[in-house]
């Protein structure tokens, strides 16, 4: 019987060791400037939580440091604050056939890491690449039911993506490498129940993945074994938080393709799953002029993976309203943009934006449903207040691969984050020292 886990870990242990190409290194590079960008921008918005918890730990010293910020603290503590800080943005990026954020948890551990062991910026970007493809892969392999059981992907594969990122930008050896996917899989944990209510614990899903990864690749390092098959045991990782997993997803590989070039980069700081009708309501608004005293109603047709945690009216604080379509479409109909500055307390206590935002309606469409997570898109509907009708469809939404956003656009953003974290000029360009752009 097939053991998964050694192919999965053969597939990762070479492209740990080969020469990337160029096109490969510049797609990491650019995920590790905009994972730059959403820690910081993230470490303004949550300095006060920051903190709350740096002191809870006594403000211990370290090697690590707290993107954003002038401190720096030990290397578990940075990467949970960084992760926290990214995933808090809604910015950071994400791939849509795994259902997964990746950036906030990988880099975060990576980054930590490797400022400790001062490991070199190619390193760096090779374990980025490598740790992109463990978690993308695992949690396609799992996906949809991984995600129907209440997992939250990105903090159960984000946990494997982050051990497998640290294990090849240390070099470890296959058999090292397989210990830390070992216990990586011992450490994965995520639930959605944390993005529900007024939750602000959606981001420590991440933060955990973070820290469980930088800890699976130190007990491989300290020479812990693991079993001979976690991922395809009998109760390994797919058994029990799956079922009828895709393991050839794990076994058989195309050489020359690189998941971390499937993923998408987003310009609304909303959850994922409202983008396509925060971009299909603004096209309508440009295209007809539309006022908010013009709008009579709107219906947002999408997949329905997308309703479910997202058609909610009662906006219970700036997180709520990030998961929320109706209350995403209405801050862009009435501002105009749905940006890192446009989710605060004072938005959401807007009664402009709030009485639009209970006139937008989110339905399931069974052919958008047929056809994610191929396509994640919307159609969204506005009826005017003298009749008419007008309508826009969204498959790709601005960032995924099928409509990326440039290079230029990658840099201008995190320019953008990083300027409204307070950093300065120098503090932009130091952290660029980690990326090739």
């Amino acid at each position: 019987m097939m053991n998964i886990t050694d192919s999965f870990i053969d597939h990762l242990y070479a492209m740990a060791n080969e020469i990337l190409p160029e096109r490969v290194k510049e797609q990491a590079a650019l995920c590790a400037i905009d994972y730059v960008g959403c820690a910081a921008a993230g470490s303004r918005m949550m300095a006060e939580r920051n903190e709350e918890f740096l002191n809870a730990v006594k403000k211990q010293v370290g090697e690590s440091s707290v993107i954003g910020t002038d401190h720096k603290t030990s290397l578990h503590n940075a990467a949970f604050l960084n992760a926290m800080n990214a995933h808090a943005t809604e910015l950071d990026d994400g791939h849509r056939l795994g259902m997964i954020h990746l950036g906030a948890s990988i880099f975060s551990a990576l980054m930590a890491v490797a400022e400790l062991e001062n490991i070199s910026k190619e390193n760096v970007l090779q374990g980025a690449v490598v740790g992109y493809e463990a978690a993308v892969l695992t949690a396609m392999a799992m996906q949809p039911s991984h995600k129907v059981r209440g997992y939250h992907t990105s903090g159960t594969c984000g946990t494997i993506g982050s051990a497998m990122a640290i294990a090849a930008a240390m070099r470890f050896t296959k058999n090292e490498m397989k210990s830390a996917l070992s216990a990586a899989t011992a450490g994965a944990a995520g639930l959605l129940e944390m993005q529900e209510d007024d939750s602000e614990l959606k981001p420590y899903n991440l933060a955990h993945a973070a820290v469980a990864g930088i800890t699976a690749a130190y007990a491989a390092k300290a020479s812990y074994t693991g079993p001979a098959d976690p991922l395809g045991g009998k109760r390994g990782l797919l058994a029990v938080m799956s079922e009828n997993a895709k393991t050839e997803l794990l076994t058989q590989f195309d050489p020359y393709h690189y998941e971390i070039e499937r993923i998408y980069r987003k310009p609304y700081a909303a959850c994922r799953h409202c983008h396509p009708a925060i971009e299909a309501a603004l096209s309508i608004k440009h295209q007809y002029g539309l006022a908010p005293k013009d709008i009579a109603a709107v219906q947002v047709e999408t997949y329905k993976l997308a309703v479910g945690g997202h058609d909610h009216k009662e906006i219970q604080g700036v997180a709520s309203a990030k998961l929320s379509t109706p209350f995403s479409v209405a801050l862009a109909l009435v501002t105009d943009k749905a940006g890192i500055d446009g989710f605060n307390l004072a938005t959401i206590e807007d009664k402009t934006i709030l009485d639009l935002c209970q006139r937008v309606e989110i339905v399931s469409n069974e052919e958008l449903t047929s056809w994610s997570p191929q396509k994640r898109a919307a159609i969204v509907h506005i009826t005017t207040t003298n009749g008419n009708n007008y309508s826009c469809e969204v498959d790709y939404p601005k960032g995924e691969p099928e409509n990326p956003m440039s290079k230029q656009e990658v840099i201008e953003k995190y320019k953008g984050l990083a300027s409204f974290a307070g950093m300065g000029d120098n503090q932009i360009d130091n952290y660029s020292k980690y990326v090739l752009v």
